[in-house]
């Protein structure tokens, strides 16, 4: 370690100092960026746990997951600067996501469990992709009522995917994919250590890594009514049983006992979000030696 810390210290020395003002720029550039994502991924699930909250006594219309709350926003006073911030600050989260994932901005490795975190890192940040995109097109329509318009997509998609050869398979393939997402973060809630990237106090952080197990827990567990209801659907060849990830988490609130299974995952989702604002603070962002050589 103190051969490589001499040597460090030696590149820098060699730096110009306009070659160490750029470097400094792009790192703190960076983790800019990384940091304005977190925020942006914990205020999403922040409100989608709180309005799925204020759904269960009948407050408002119908649980909300990261889109309903995106959707929601929309339709407030001054609706449309809200989704432009959240839509940029998760093009944020997806740029930091792809640089963990390509350029493995947190020494995962290349053994197989870092190509298993880097993979999943990378699905990651299709899907926070695909949530801004979302974000985005709000700018230019939003309907009246987003829940409908969600599941009448859903409708739309699943009609056109059975329309191919095989079309039946591939919808309950796509059903046994998302209940995979939600499997993967019920093990990532037990077997990951949360606190390995964050730079802060032992105390603090013994408070908040159950955040992170709660919040994990409770997305793995949310997506899988909709995986099971997207399966079937391929499996019944009927289109009109797939709805949308707000939609299914209403189904669950109307089963027995699926008043408690809604309100532990609205907690977990805003414990979630506090996590990510913890993470937007204490995170250690290591941008690549690719992008920011010493």
């Amino acid at each position: 370690m103190s051969r490589l810390s001499a040597a460090l210290k030696s590149g820098l020395r060699r730096l110009t100092p306009a070659r160490r003002r750029k470097r400094a720029v792009v790192l703190n550039s960076l983790e800019l960026i990384a940091r304005i994502g977190y925020g942006a991924r914990g205020f999403v699930y922040l409100s989608g746990g709180a309005l799925t909250l204020l759904a269960i006594p009948g407050l408002i219309d119908g649980a909300a997951g990261t889109r309903g709350a995106i959707s929601w926003l929309a339709l407030q006073p001054f609706g449309r600067a809200w989704v432009l911030l959240l839509g940029l600050g998760l093009l944020a989260i997806v740029s930091w996501r792809l640089l963990q994932a390509i350029s493995d901005a947190d020494n995962e490795g290349t053994d197989r469990q870092g190509i298993s975190t880097r993979v999943s890192q990378g699905f990651s940040a299709t899907g926070y992709a695909l949530l801004a995109f979302s974000a985005f097109s709000l700018l230019f329509h939003t309907p009246a009522d987003p829940g409908a318009a969600d599941v009448a997509a859903g409708h739309r998609e699943a009609a056109r995917m059975l329309s191919l050869p095989f079309g039946n398979l591939l919808l309950a393939g796509l059903g046994l994919c998302i209940a995979g997402v939600g499997v993967s973060n019920i093990v990532k809630a037990w077997r990951d250590d949360f606190a390995a990237h964050l730079s802060c106090s032992v105390e603090l952080c013994r408070r908040v890594v159950p955040l992170a197990r709660a919040g994990y827990m409770a997305r793995g567990i949310a997506w899988l009514p909709l995986a099971a209801l997207i399966f079937l659907a391929g499996i019944r060849s009927r289109a009109s049983d797939v709805t949308s990830f707000d939609a299914a988490l209403d189904a669950l609130g109307r089963q027995p006992g699926g008043v408690v299974l809604l309100a532990a995952a609205a907690l977990g989702f805003i414990g979630f979000g506090v996590f990510s604002f913890i993470e937007a603070r204490f995170r250690r962002i290591r941008p690549p030696r690719e992008i920011v050589p010493v």
